[in-house]
């Protein structure tokens, strides 16, 4: 049966469970699909803090309520609503500076965690969702997967360690994702190296509970690695593996420019599609996002973190994020007019503000 935890850590939109020698989160949003609030990021960076010096706790499973999504990213919306306060003088921007600090402090926490992550994608996975798995040792993906870095298209960027993996994806298609948000299944995502097995969505539960009655020796990796082997299952032909020629070839260069020029020779529908995809973002975010894959090629974790938090941070002092929430979120008229709204108004000195470091408002790290 199961241990179910409570007490000072809990929240009614997380719930936290012992069965064995597994602990399970389950993220308890299913209305919200499961987006991330700062209460719960702290509530579950401080519960992983605990499992990590638990001798009895061998592995960390991480999932969503449901039946719809793992998580759909974090509250957007809260973060517009502070942001603009801020910016109006109707606030102290407390939420802009520490929703994204303290996620990126979680998702640090999940890339260093010793023991065995298994986050459970059966679903809508976007944006803090990514975050919360892709940093892990062992990520799932289903039938019912649907994984996705949106962010240009609301004038933010690929941020929760985006800055980290995405460049280390195969080719260029870690940048292809960052520029456009295209959306992957479960066989897209194992292609892409960001998920390292799929299992069928009926067989998640038997997963979970073989996990729950294994016998856990030393190493725990390997006892996580037997279990998922018995019910890994062929997740088909990637939509990916069909284009990714033309994805290494134009999403190759430096500029963004350079990258809609290749597209525009390549003559193809595939082609045609994705400028077209890119034409809606933010020229901003499009620049400084194409700038932010080739700096966290040479990065760690830790470093591509702290630049991370100084991006996120220039983009709430901006225009296009609250202007991308309007669009998509709030009006849903899906007519973003972005400022400036042309790449070529875009200057390298307008990207590299985004950059700059914010002194002793920095996101260190005592291992950096």
């Amino acid at each position: 049966m199961a241990d179910i935890l409570s007490g000072t850590g809990s929240t009614p939109d997380l719930t936290f469970e012992r069965q064995g020698a597994i602990a399970i989160v389950t993220l308890d949003r299913p209305k919200a699909l499961n987006a991330l609030t700062l209460e719960m990021i702290r509530t579950l960076d401080r519960q992983i803090a605990i499992w990590a010096g638990d001798d009895e706790v061998k592995a960390v499973v991480i999932r969503g309520a449901g039946g719809r999504a793992f998580c759909a990213g974090g509250d957007v919306r809260a973060i517009e609503e502070d942001g603009k306060a801020l910016k109006e003088g109707r606030g102290d921007g407390a939420l802009t500076r520490d929703f994204f600090r303290e996620e990126y402090v979680l998702n640090r926490r999940i890339h260093t965690l010793a023991k065995p992550w298994i986050a459970l994608l059966d679903g809508i996975t976007m944006g803090g969702g990514v975050g919360l798995s892709v940093p892990g040792s062992h990520r799932i993906v289903t039938d019912k997967t649907l994984f996705s870095m949106p962010e240009t298209g609301i004038g933010l960027f690929p941020d929760v360690g985006g800055s980290w993996y995405l460049p280390r994806c195969p080719g260029q298609i870690g940048t292809y994702l960052a520029l456009t948000g295209t959306r992957l299944n479960g066989a897209d995502v194992l292609y892409a190296g960001l998920a390292t097995h799929h299992v069928p969505s009926g067989r998640v539960d038997e997963l979970v509970s073989a996990l729950s009655g294994a016998d856990w020796p030393e190493d725990a990796h390997a006892v996580v690695d037997s279990a998922l082997a018995r019910f890994t299952h062929d997740s088909g032909t990637p939509h990916l593996a069909t284009h990714r020629d033309a994805i290494d070839r134009c999403f190759q260069f430096a500029s963004v420019e350079e990258i809609f020029a290749s597209l525009e020779d390549e003559g193809t529908d595939w082609a045609a599609d994705t400028l077209k995809n890119l034409r809606q973002m933010s020229p901003t975010s499009l620049k400084v996002t194409l700038r932010q894959m080739r700096t966290g090629r040479t990065l760690s974790f830790d470093d591509a973190m702290t630049m991370e938090y100084r991006m996120s941070q220039a983009f709430i002092q901006g225009e296009d994020f609250y202007e991308g929430v309007r669009a998509l979120l709030v009006d849903r008229d899906k007519s973003p007019r972005w400022r400036p709204d042309t790449l070529d108004a875009v200057s390298l000195d307008l990207v590299e503000t985004f950059f700059t470091p914010l002194g002793e408002r920095n996101l260190t790290f005592a291992s950096s």
